[in-house]
């Protein structure tokens, strides 16, 4: 008899609740439905640059748009472009997406554009599927990272990434790679969905000069052909992406005079797949000359043996480096691979290795002084978690900031 006495409270409980969400989701779905444009950014590289200047270049025509991007530091922008940091209790999960929708949006929101949060297949769909319902999807590219949850190998990956596709909508991505694309067309085909492949052929040198930042030609050309599919005039939406605030962990270069040297610094420790930074160096191509000398910093942690290795190879073979700096861990292991496998001189490698226990002046006058031209372009690789990676970034992008 107890038991019966304590089963009514119980269910009502669960009934009172199950009312609370049902409310609560058919609120969601309504105010989601009367958002015209609703873009849902996913991708290896580049969502929360992608999520800013989409947004961006919407503002500018006119569209009042509401922004979320988790990149560096998880963030709403409002309409009016000002930034509001989404404070978090816990682990984040893809609940804070309708949490910010229904705190944001509003019925004169002409445009929603939210970058994707979540890892797991699963979750990704629901938050495509349930949550963010896009009309126009963006999957960046499609590269080797999070490999526990996504897929040991890219098209593994690329299947795991379009549980984000809309349904009749429309995709728009930069990726370029046939066997990705085929992947990604039979996904989106199931869905009643097109693709469209963004080049960065469409963007001139001349827009990316307009960028207070290092911006890449693939993020810049999804926004245009986001404003194509819009009806969006070029040169506003050049202006507003252009205009739009840069993600707090974006690439920027750092000129100045160190040491009797012209330095040119970039910071490329958190770049963590082959593919990204290969792209991100060839980019860098332009800031170099017959006086530049390239050095790769190669930032290696105990705990990431595997990637060490992995860096190492991709900075002997893909780079076009002309001197390797070993730092952190695994020095002895790296400078006789580099030497016996890769055939790199030892001339040509900076052992800078933390068992040295060098002092930053020593490491400075490695890195610049000691470098046979006038200029030097150093470039930070593998990690940046380190006393050395820190140390350098506080001289980096410091004091010796002058530009």
């Amino acid at each position: 008899m107890d038991s019966e006495l304590l089963l009514f409270p119980a269910l009502a409980v669960v009934v009172i609740v199950w009312r609370l969400w049902r409310r609560e989701a058919v609120r969601h779905e309504r105010l989601i439905a009367s958002i015209p444009v609703r873009i849902h950014v996913n991708g290896t590289r580049g969502k929360s640059t992608v999520t800013r200047i989409v947004a961006g270049m919407l503002r500018e025509a006119g569209i009042e748009t509401v922004a979320k991007c988790t990149g560096t530091a998880a963030a709403v922008i409002a309409p009016d472009a000002s930034e509001h940091p989404i404070r978090r209790r816990g682990a984040p999960t893809i609940l804070e997406q309708i949490e910010v929708i229904g705190a944001h949006a509003s019925p004169t929101t002409g445009a929603l554009v939210i970058e994707c949060m979540a890892l797991k297949p699963n979750n990704q769909h629901t938050s495509e599927h349930r949550i963010v319902r896009s009309t126009i999807g963006v999957i960046t590219n499609v590269r080797e990272d999070h490999q526990d949850v996504m897929g040991e190998t890219r098209p593994e990956i690329a299947r795991s990434l379009m549980n984000t596709c809309p349904t009749n909508g429309t995709l728009v991505t930069a990726e370029e790679d046939p066997e990705i694309l085929g992947v990604m067309r039979r996904e989106a085909e199931a869905r009643g969905t097109e693709i469209l492949v963004a080049t960065p052929q469409a963007v001139s040198d001349a827009d990316v000069k307009g960028f207070s930042y290092f911006a890449f030609k693939d993020n810049i050309a999804i926004g245009l052909a986001i404003a194509e599919l819009l009806g969006i005039d070029r040169e506003a939406a050049i202006r507003g992406m252009q205009s739009a605030a840069p993600d707090p962990g974006v690439l920027r270069l750092r000129s100045f005079e160190m040491l009797g040297k012209r330095v040119t610094w970039a910071n490329l420790f958190a770049v963590n797949d082959r593919e990204s930074v290969v792209a991100a160096v060839d980019a860098l191509s332009r800031h170099r000359t017959v006086d530049t000398t390239v050095v790769g910093i190669l930032n290696n942690r105990a705990d990431r043996e595997q990637r060490a290795t992995q860096f190492a190879d991709i900075a002997a073979t893909e780079l076009g480096l002309d001197r390797i700096a070993l730092l952190g861990a695994y020095e002895h292991v790296l400078a006789k691979r580099l030497q016996s496998q890769h055939g790199i001189s030892r001339d040509r490698l900076v052992l800078a290795g933390e068992q040295r226990e060098l002092s930053l002046g020593r490491l400075l006058a490695l890195l610049v002084a000691e470098q046979p031209t006038e200029h030097v372009l150093l470039l930070g690789l593998a990690n940046i978690h380190s006393a050395q990676a820190s140390a350098l970034l506080q001289v980096f992008e410091g004091e010796w900031h002058a530009g």
